[in-house]
């Protein structure tokens, strides 16, 4: 059987062929004469829709729809009605009526109404896995062959397409394969990756935006019109996670831009995001201003003085231009930033860098609650788009959308969730970070890792005359043999960066228009 339809109309008699039509299709339906009578046959049994005439004597299908939103607000509500007059549909529409339908209505309109809203999911999962096997082969092609960095921008935009196209299948077996494919398409990025990032770093022509160069690239630029621009940094946030939350955002704005940029090893916020503000690499950084660089194994906050370091960058482009810098680390501060706001009308340039995806990465981590809020990646994109939607954040953006602005959301680095460990010895001055180590007497299998024995070819401060850089790709995390087991179980699955993979390296650097 079908859906269960509640068809109400004060003449329903005259609508029996319809009802007729629907039955032959399959579809229960329970016909009555009046509002009350729809209320009455609700408290018996809840159908999967309900039609309502707009014009029913005594309760009417307004009067009828607000009572039944009150007790069912999920339930799909069609109103029909021979009106067309405005005040009627946005009354209607104010009543969160899931379709609208104007008399006459014919038998077709009817079911292809109740298949949008009672089948829309199972049609729409059934059309996007037809449609994905039949791109799988031409997707598998191109992983075989060779692919610059622009053909890998584009891999991983489908990648992305698809793994949220499928995310609301309930096909388990497509679902594998896609996961197979995704693995498979890590696995040949990291070996891409490896191959060219010191020829990138060396000078190489051809070569995608890095992390140094994503300002003077990109951002600059816009720095020469009268509008004032407005740089987003969101810390450790994945394009998937953008593509998620890009209908909220696209509410107030236009997208004139969706791009991606590589990020630098390590994927971490004191690499990666250093190396952005400042327009320099990690060496260079602590080379021309060793003042603003803080090693791992100095005390000191690693990133506290990218204000300064975007200082130094502009003032270097010849950018002498009014700017503000406001790191959000609470809702509290990021309140303050929304009544900031008229006042950094009158700057050609405001960096707000916004770090709660990286917080909730770790809380992800060190909470059993978090871990379950965010137990898969689709949860780990829905809790983003939950906090985005509640956040300070979306306030700044409403009211900037108000403005002639330019507006840029980007990153410093993505995540990847790990599930595979890999052993690691090291002496008490080894770094801790999961995905990438650095320290004297490391002592790992090579052909696990991306071994970097002399960072000085990947720009990377040299903490000991023998302290190499090895960095994890795909999913996998290092793990000491002391203690391992409970290591490994604690670590397990969670959301880390600092190694290669496509979700750490490619990230988003999206430039919005207010409508």
């Amino acid at each position: 059987m079908n859906a269960t339809i509640l068809w109400a109309d004060d003449e329903i008699d005259l609508l029996k062929p319809h009802v007729l039509f629907l039955e032959e299709k399959g579809y229960k339906v329970i016909p009555v004469q009046s509002g009350r009578d729809a209320l009455d046959e609700l408290e018996q049994d809840v159908p999967d829709i309900v039609f309502l005439d707009e014009q029913m004597p005594g309760l009417s299908g307004l009067d009828t729809l607000s009572m039944i939103k009150e007790r069912w607000p999920q339930l799909p509500v069609v109103m029909i009605t021979k009106s067309e007059e405005e005040h009627i549909m946005e009354d209607a529409l104010g009543g969160k009526i899931s379709d609208y339908l104007i008399k006459p209505v014919n038998p077709n309109q009817i079911l292809l109404t109740v298949k949008k809203h009672t089948e829309m999911k199972r049609l729409q999962s059934e059309k996007s896995t037809q449609s994905y096997q039949q791109r799988f082969r031409e997707i598998g092609m191109q992983l075989s062959g060779r692919m610059d960095w622009s053909e890998w921008e584009e891999m991983y935009r489908r990648l992305v397409y698809w793994e949220l196209e499928l995310s609301n299948t309930e096909d388990e077996n497509i679902h594998d394969i896609f996961l197979s494919q995704k693995e498979e398409a890590n696995r040949q990025f990291c070996r891409y990756y490896e191959e060219n990032y010191v020829g990138w770093l060396a000078g190489a022509s051809d070569k995608p935006t890095l992390s140094p160069t994503v300002l003077n690239e990109r951002l600059f630029p816009l720095l020469k019109e009268e509008r004032p621009t407005f740089l987003i940094v969101i810390d450790n946030f994945r394009y998937d996670q953008w593509k998620f939350v890009q209908p909220t955002v696209e509410q107030l704005f236009k997208t004139e831009r969706d791009d991606l940029f590589f990020s630098i090893l390590p994927t971490t916020t004191q690499f990666a995001r250093n190396a952005m503000f400042a327009g320099l690499m990690p060496s260079e950084i602590e080379r021309k201003y060793p003042q603003y660089w803080v090693n791992e194994d100095e005390e000191g906050w690693k990133n506290q003085y990218e204000h300064e370091l975007l200082d130094e960058n502009l003032r270097r482009h010849g950018l002498n231009i009014k700017h503000t810098y406001s790191k959000v680390l609470n809702a509290q501060y990021g309140k303050k930033l929304v009544d900031r706001l008229p006042e950094m009308m009158h700057n050609r340039l405001n960096v707000i860098v916004y770090n709660f995806i990286d917080m909730l990465s770790h809380a992800r981590t060190e909470s059993d609650i978090v871990r379950e809020l965010a137990d898969d990646e689709k949860a780990y994109r829905s809790l983003t788009l939950s906090w985005l939607e509640h956040s300070p954040l979306i306030e700044i953006m409403k009211a900037l959308s108000e403005s002639d602005v330019n507006v840029v959301i980007t990153t410093d680095h993505g995540s990847v969730k790990i599930d595979r460990p890999v052993k690691v010895r090291g002496d008490r001055d080894i770094s801790v970070n999961l995905r990438y180590k650095q320290g004297r007497l490391l002592d790992y299998n090579a052909k696990d890792v991306f071994e970097v024995k002399d960072p000085a070819k990947i720009f990377l401060p040299r903490r000991h005359v023998t302290s190499p850089y090895i960095f994890c790709h795909e999913n996998d995390f290092f793990a000491y043999p002391n203690n391992y087991n409970e290591y490994v179980k604690y670590y397990m699955n969670t959301f880390q960066h600092g190694g290669i993979s496509m979700e750490e390296v490619m990230i988003p650097y999206i430039t919005l228009r207010s409508k």
